[in-house]
């Protein structure tokens, strides 16, 4: 939905190559070899033998290609558990917006409120959830945020029963669930290294992403048709069942991560500091989250006040908007599963300007599609995959970028000072949204945020990526050592 993991993919995320064909696995191995080779050879050595075990080969021979994950049920477990996860959160993506436009006759504002509370803990909480997470065991985080997030969630369909659910409720649910996702999605980006062997990053990342994109194209059907069936408030309810189904796969995944010693914990605020250095001292880092972070303020904007477009101005109707976000999905889909080769095609660092030249002129057909309601619909299909597919490129790409510069020990606190500028900004969004929808109106607000977005590309567009191909691997070539890169309580050159 937004840019961030739309970029965040991720959010909030990861990425690179949905299919295990022979020339997926070479671009994902060429692109995510490890930054710092030997750093931690246990915690490889673990995951290889657990990948060898698993294929009844203790000796490693085997006729699946080294570089697949199509046959390490570990992270097989982690992603079917993730695929029932993202399913079900695109369906309350749908249901809850018209639950707020059309049973609760919720204003502009109060769609504004709505959306900022549900990004609100990435900018309060987001940076101190990045050092905690890095003292704890990841894995056990998101095990603990799916189980908040299923019981926060339950409350609005009792609710609705009782005849008493409210906007506020809805606000107030919003908020503890946008706690629990922060960190869920800080310890979701930081936890593949654990469960894969460096080479093998892309190509998971690649393979969450896909079924992501998956679950945005029949999501947003599913849960259209069991709005009408069942209602917005019971659809909801599905949701928690998925939340649950990965809870469930959480518990049985292993992961070979290693509790940073006692010892190397520092004081939160100096923790914090040590992220983000880590993330502003790369000097590309620096631009994508520029790029991101603006892009993400303006098309909150838009997204904020997008169901009250489609639904009162434009007059469709629930199952209409689902579809046109399922269609527009399909985007992402071939984005993810292009991405390899394109990379290889035209490399990695020019295939970042082009994908933010893409996604920062697709907002424009938002609010032209007012002016020929007509073909409105095919109008906003083409807009909402226009938009996806560039994302997509661009996420996967940036986000594998930043996991495999980044030493184990900071990961959390990398992801966290990400989201923190990127997904922070997003309530001021959500909250300029509905002041400016109040004031102006929707169709003026939208072609504000549209126009504003093209300025926020500008930061990658003129930067140094069209010089190169290939953005750097190791930590000499980011003008850091990679004995300063591990060891505790030095400041790192950045990434963000």
């Amino acid at each position: 939905m937004s840019q961030s993991d739309a970029t965040d993919a991720a959010t909030g995320a990861a990425e690179t190559r949905p299919s295990a064909r022979p020339g997926a696995a070479e671009v994902a191995e060429a692109r995510a070899e490890a930054s710092f080779p030997g750093q931690q050879p246990s915690l490889d050595d673990a995951v290889e033998a657990d990948q060898d075990r698993e294929r009844g080969n203790d000796d490693g021979a085997t006729s699946e290609p080294r570089g697949s994950l199509w046959r390490d049920r570990n992270f097989l477990t982690l992603w079917g558990g993730q695929t029932f996860s993202q399913f079900g959160a695109q369906i309350t993506e749908l249901a809850v917006p018209v639950l707020a436009v059309l049973l609760l006759n919720a204003t502009e504002f109060e769609v504004g409120v709505l959306t900022a509370a549900n990004v609100a803990a990435f900018l309060v909480v987001g940076l101190p959830a990045g050092a905690w997470i890095d003292r704890m065991r990841k894995r056990h985080v998101m095990i603990w945020a799916d189980a908040v997030r299923a019981v926060a969630l339950s409350a609005v369909p009792l609710l609705w029963l009782a005849g008493t659910l409210q906007i506020w409720h809805l606000i107030v649910v919003a908020l503890v669930m946008g706690v629990a996702t922060v960190f869920f999605d800080v310890s979701y980006q930081s936890i593949i290294p654990s469960l894969v062997r460096p080479r093998q990053i892309a190509e998971a990342n690649g393979k969450l992403q896909a079924t992501y994109e998956i679950a945005n194209i029949t999501g947003p059907g599913i849960g259209g048709w069991l709005i009408g069936a069942i209602t917005a408030p019971f659809a909801i309810v599905a949701t928690v069942f998925t939340y649950v189904a990965s809870l469930v796969a959480l518990i049985f995944t292993r992961d070979h991560e290693v509790r940073r010693a006692p010892e190397d914990h520092q004081p939160i605020l100096t923790e914090i500091g040590e992220g983000l250095r880590w993330v502003f001292g790369n000097r590309y880092l620096k631009r994508i989250v520029a790029t991101t972070g603006f892009a993400n303020l303006f098309g909150t904007i838009s997204m904020t006040l997008l169901p009250i477009y489609l639904l009162r101005v434009l007059e469709l109707s629930p199952a209409e908007m689902g579809v046109i976000f399922s269609l527009g999905a399909v985007g992402g889909l071939v984005g993810a599963i292009v991405t390899p080769r394109i990379v290889k095609r035209i490399g990695e660092a020019r295939t970042l300007p082009i994908s933010v030249i893409g996604f920062c002129v697709a907002p424009l057909l938002l609010p032209v599609a007012s002016l020929v309601p007509q073909i409105a619909f095919p109008f906003l299909v083409a807009q909402s995959f226009i938009m996806s597919f560039t994302v997509l490129l661009y996420n996967i790409t940036q986000v594998t970028f930043r996991q495999r510069i980044t030493p184990p020990r900071l990961l959390g606190r990398m992801n966290a000072s990400i989201r923190f500028c990127v997904w922070g900004v997003m309530p001021i969004g959500a909250l300029a949204a509905g002041a400016l929808g109040t004031w102006i109106g929707v169709v003026p607000t939208l072609w504000i945020a549209a126009v504003l977005e093209l300025f926020a590309g500008l930061f990658v567009i003129i930067g140094p990526f069209w010089a190169m191909r290939d953005l750097p691997d190791a930590p000499a070539e980011l003008g850091v050592s990679e004995s300063d890169a591990a060891s505790p309580g030095t400041d790192t050159t950045t990434r963000t």
